[in-house]
């Protein structure tokens, strides 16, 4: 008997150690593949300042973008201001379209309706993010540009920044609604009874304790849904035109980040100028992001404190 608990002590005692184990092998190979994929990028992303003398003023502020495509030629302009306002701008429209009606949802599926919102509408909005991205993107030039063309007449097929930000605020609203559904729904239920015991309403305890008391989760959503259009490329570049100028409208077609680098990664080879200045667009992408997940992990200590 003594023999058989030892036997089961050791084993349980040898699957912890080997799950611990595993699983901070992971977490380590996780780490090293972000420092290896930054270290790359920045050894890439660098050149343009080293090999082909661009100041990092010239780069991230000029508007002229004509960099060299062939070996000794000699070096173009290579300014990505154009790029960064238009990524910008596409994703700041999708933001401000989404961000109302995703935060109205989690609000309708948590505490207006939780039974058909639990069992029918969230599932059904989760599906969205399994839909490709071209799919959307093709959605998009094939019905939406067509229909912004005839509403608002414009002669070059509907293809704008209007048409990006709507893309894109379809695409960022499952995110956004679904983390901001979870912060609503882990408040405290003592606070919703706490108002109704004060006399509250209905509309009185969702505006005035729970929205405030999920802040922050709500927030860490938008943050997301921000990363994720900031970051998206193949069905921006379907509907935004990518045309080479700083958007003057929502109807106006310029270009971002993300299209350029998926336009004209394959147009020069490597070493170029042009190539290299690509190299420099994904380095400030990668900036950019990890700014976003900075943000979202100081807004969940600043939760922790609250």
């Amino acid at each position: 008997m003594f023999g058989k608990v030892t036997l089961l002590t050791q084993s349980k005692f040898f699957k912890e150690t080997l799950g611990k184990s595993t699983l901070t092998a992971v977490g380590l190979l996780i780490v090293l593949v972000t420092l290896a994929i930054l270290l790359f990028l920045t050894w890439k992303g660098l050149a343009t300042f080293t090999t082909h003398n661009t100041s990092i003023i010239d780069f991230l502020f000029g508007s002229r973008w004509d960099p060299a495509m062939e070996f000794g030629a000699e070096n173009g302009p290579a300014g990505s201001a154009i790029f960064i306002v238009g990524s910008l701008s596409v994703s700041c429209l999708a933001l401000l379209i989404s961000t109302p009606f995703a935060v109205a949802c989690a609000i309708f599926i948590v505490e207006i309706s939780p039974r058909l919102g639990n069992k029918f509408l969230q599932p059904a909005i989760e599906i969205f993010v399994g839909i490709p991205s071209v799919v959307y993107g093709w959605v998009g030039i094939s019905v939406l540009c067509p229909f912004l063309a005839s509403v608002f007449n414009m002669p070059f097929g509907g293809e704008s920044v209007l048409a990006g930000g709507i893309v894109l605020a379809v695409m960022i609203f499952p995110t956004i609604t679904t983390v901001a559904a979870d912060a609503i729904r882990n408040v405290p239920q003592e606070y919703t009874e706490a108002s109704y015991g004060l006399g509250a309403t209905r509309w009185q305890m969702i505006t005035s304790v729970r929205i405030p008391a999920a802040k922050s989760g709500i927030l860490t959503g938008i943050i997301l849904g921000l990363s994720r259009a900031f970051g998206e490329a193949l069905a921006v570049s379907m509907v935004i035109g990518g045309r080479l100028a700083f958007p003057k409208g929502l109807l106006s077609q310029t270009s971002t980040l993300t299209t350029q680098i998926a336009s004209g990664m394959g147009s020069a080879a490597d070493g170029t100028q042009w190539t290299d200045n690509l190299w420099s667009m994904a380095l400030v992408l990668f900036v950019i992001s990890f700014i976003f997940i900075a943000l979202i992990r100081v807004i969940g200590r600043k939760k922790k404190e609250d």
